[in-house]
């Protein structure tokens, strides 16, 4: 037995040292090492699949690029990294993530008006946004490019042209603001603290769901509560915002059981849209004004039929994203810089004056809020990251806060900027985006701040918990603040307020 083991080992050696001559002979492993050395050289400092480009950026490793430099960074100080490579590098710089490609960051208005207007209809979207952002968007017009975009963004503009659609939206905010005025009253009452932040995204919430659908989300019956929609809303936004920022995020997402959720999350919001659509279909409408769901229910799109139940899903929900966080975001870093203690309190007071000379006792209307210059400019701060533009040779536009364009005080809060002097073009100030994709909604997000900002500061006074600190901000394609706004409230003194308005 042992001598027949002994042949066999001998024989496995025999055949093993005959592979490694074989092998050795083989022009395979030193084509192969030929093959990762040209990708070394070739890819010194860029992901692979990229360009090289003489821009300036931070220099990246082989094949990756600057993969581990974004990851380093935590979500919610990508906005501090990105101004202090505008810092460093100048009004325009690059970087490249393995598996995203190359992304040019650009702080000049210049090169914005080019992307976003002069030459729009060569920087789409593109794939990596649509699949990213899927879920939540859908087909909807906010992922959508050519022909797509183009016939959404006809219908959509009918819509919001419409001067009944405008005096409907205008009456749900101011309806909307009083519910969010009669909390503020309870909260008086019993001398709690408000996450003003919270409130803010629940009334939005509320109001969109009520101009969208023709019902509110309830958000603002539930404010203790959790709203099931409007927690898988949220969970969901949060998600496909991340995933502009990861190369492999179907991987990760599928590592981290993340998918699982989204899939839930997904479930309830479009068994929820679908529910309404269906129900509107079999039942019809009665009610004296449309809402955005009949409108566009009464449109034909681009093959001359009736849209189905889908696209209206998608063109719902991308409404709702527009109109909800932009607006809530806004309002709450407004009410930061209006309460923290570096800033001048006679803006506080400015801001009274105005909404008790324009409203005195009346209710805020479409026509009055053209009234309130000084409102509109403590508000014209909205909140947006990025263009959106994910095609690798355009990048991501961001809006700036450059002294050459802002001026000295460019990070001082100075409503007056906005009313005195020229006024500040779409791509300096690119909030609402520019050229053929600005925004539809820009007056009615307008309208809705000036609205609720002239109910409640004409009934209460706000003071920040902690007004010496800047709260951080969250992850997300636009800027939540990401442990909310807590501040006190008090009613404004009556005798203040006669005398104002008399």
């Amino acid at each position: 037995m042992s001598e027949v083991v002994s042949k066999l080992a001998a024989s496995s050696s025999v055949l093993v040292q005959l592979l490694l001559k074989r092998f050795k002979r083989s022009p395979v492993p030193k084509i192969f090492g030929l093959f990762v050395l040209f990708l070394l050289l070739k890819y010194r400092s860029n992901a692979i699949g990229t360009r090289r480009t003489r821009l300036p950026g931070p220099r990246g490793l082989p094949l990756i690029g600057n993969l581990l430099l974004l990851a380093s960074i935590p979500p919610n100080k990508f906005s501090h990294f990105h101004d202090l490579q505008h810092a460093r590098y100048g009004s325009t710089w690059t970087f490249t993530v393995l598996g995203l490609g190359r992304g040019i960051m650009v702080n000049d208005p210049a090169c914005i008006e080019h992307v976003l207007k002069t030459n729009f209809w060569a920087y789409e979207k593109g794939p990596v946004l649509r699949e990213a952002m899927a879920d939540l968007l859908g087909n909807g017009i906010f992922g959508a490019d050519g022909q797509n975009w183009k016939w959404q963004r006809k219908m959509a503009s009918h819509i919001f042209n419409v001067k009944a659609f405008r005096d409907y939206t205008s009456n749900v905010f101011v309806h909307e603001s009083q519910r969010v005025s009669d909390y503020f009253d309870r909260a008086v009452e019993q001398g709690s603290v408000v996450d003003i932040h919270d409130i803010f995204l629940k009334f939005t919430l509320d109001s969109f769901g009520e101009i969208s659908f023709g019902q509110s989300f309830g958000c603002l019956d539930k404010l203790e509560g959790e709203i099931e929609f409007a927690a898988a809303f949220d969970r969901l936004n949060a998600t496909v915002s991340n995933r502009l920022f990861l190369g492999s995020w179907r991987l990760i997402e599928w590592l981290s059981g993340t998918n699982k959720q989204v899939a839930k999350d997904k479930k309830i919001i479009v068994d929820f849209s679908l529910d309404i659509i269906r129900n509107r279909r079999l039942k019809g409408y009665t009610k004296p004004q449309k809402d955005l769901l009949q409108l566009f229910m009464e449109l034909k799109g681009e093959d001359g039929e009736v849209l189905s139940d889908d696209m209206l899903k998608d063109s719902m929900l991308n409404f709702v994203i527009a109109g909800r966080d932009t607006t809530a975001q806004a309002l709450s870093w407004m009410f930061y810089l209006l309460h923290r203690s570096s800033t001048d309190k006679n803006i506080v007071k400015r801001l009274q004056e105005e909404i008790d000379t324009v409203l005195g006792d009346d209710e805020p209307t479409y026509e009055s809020h053209k009234k309130m210059k000084f409102a509109e400019a403590c508000s014209s701060l909205l909140p947006k990251c990025s263009s959106q533009y994910q095609d690798v040779r355009s990048g991501r536009c961001f809006a700036n806060r450059d002294t050459t364009i802002w001026g000295p005080d460019a990070l001082e809060y100075n409503p007056d900027r906005w009313l005195k002097g020229d006024k500040f073009t779409p791509t300096q100030f690119p909030a609402f985006h520019a050229g053929p994709r600005t925004c539809l909604g820009q007056q009615f997000a307008t309208i809705e701040a000036i609205t609720v900002i002239s109910i409640l500061f004409r009934r209460f006074s706000f003071e920040l918990v902690d007004p010496d600190h800047e709260p951080p901000y969250g992850a997300g394609l636009t800027l939540p603040i990401e442990s909310g706004l807590p501040l006190r409230i008090k009613r404004r003194e009556l005798t203040k307020l006669t005398a104002v308005t008399v």
